[in-house]
């Protein structure tokens, strides 16, 4: 089952989005040549504290840290460690959630640290991040969850990879439903599956967390023994972009961003719902 939202819950959920935000600015800053993952995870928790929001991904499932901190092959899941440490040329991803008076926000970007890298790494993150804003658009009354995961790979797929080839869009891990929990159905592919049909209807109250997850060359992936991180197969290096998204009776609400996507979706000829926290 779906959980659709009243307007007065997509406004906590907005808050639990600007916490979200927040950790994201200021892991963003953080993430330089020399620190540690857990330096990042530190920043995490002290920006919760701050907000008095509690972390979403301490103790899911067992996980042992407040983020996930996935690095080069890495694509999701890396567990933050003092024993990583980021050197110049890396790419992270910083996937982090966060919950108010009961409501969940979840997001992810990818970050590149200190400089020198390849053209190649800086247009996949753009293709990546571009596609999940083609998904976002795509949360429309009358659509279907399919829609967005159309929107997503037919973004991706008319992208140019330079040096030629295509880019892998992960297959074994998607966006998803978020409200009372951070995961909720449904489940959202990256890509159009035709053997899961159309899936459900996209109303008002309908809110998702929508992540594309892209490399430089497979869609396989496989877990380490620690039974969280994800890497490429092939070891190829990857990028993770998500935004959690309400989809209101005055169109896509983009509950993770400052500005709830409005310069976004501007830029792709769609008004974003107003913010409902002013």
């Amino acid at each position: 089952m779906v959980q659709i939202k009243s307007p007065e819950q997509i406004a906590k959920m907005r808050e639990a989005g600007l916490v979200v935000a927040a950790i994201h600015a200021a892991t963003r800053e953080a993430a330089v040549p020399g620190a540690t993952t857990k330096d990042l995870d530190q920043v995490a928790r002290k920006v919760l504290a701050e907000h008095n929001a509690k972390p979403n991904f301490l103790g899911y499932g067992g996980f042992p840290a407040t983020i996930c901190t996935s690095v080069n092959e890495v694509v999701v899941h890396g567990i933050p460690s003092d024993d990583v440490v980021l050197k110049d040329g890396d790419v992270i991803s910083i996937d982090c959630g966060a919950i108010i008076d009961g409501w969940h926000g979840d997001a992810a970007f990818t970050a590149f640290v200190g400089s020198g890298h390849s053209p190649e790494l800086v247009e996949l993150s753009r293709v990546t991040e571009e596609s999940m804003w083609a998904g976002i658009a795509a949360m429309k009354q009358g659509n279907r969850l399919v829609d967005v995961s159309r929107a997503i790979e037919t973004y991706i797929r008319r992208q140019p990879k330079p040096g030629g080839g295509k880019y892998g869009i992960i297959e074994d891990y998607g966006g998803h439903g978020i409200g009372t929990e951070m995961h909720m159905d449904p489940h959202l592919l990256n890509y159009v599956d035709r053997r899961r049909g159309k899936g459900p209807k996209l109303v008002p109250g309908f809110c998702l967390a929508i992540e594309p997850m892209v490399s430089l060359g497979t869609p396989k992936t496989e877990v380490l023994q620690d039974d969280w991180t994800v890497i490429t197969t092939d070891g190829t290096w990857s990028s993770h972009w998500e935004h959690s998204v309400a989809l209101t009776e005055d169109g896509p609400l983009v509950l993770t961003s400052p500005d709830g996507g409005k310069a976004k979706l501007a830029e792709l000829g769609i008004v974003a719902a107003p913010d409902p926290l002013g």
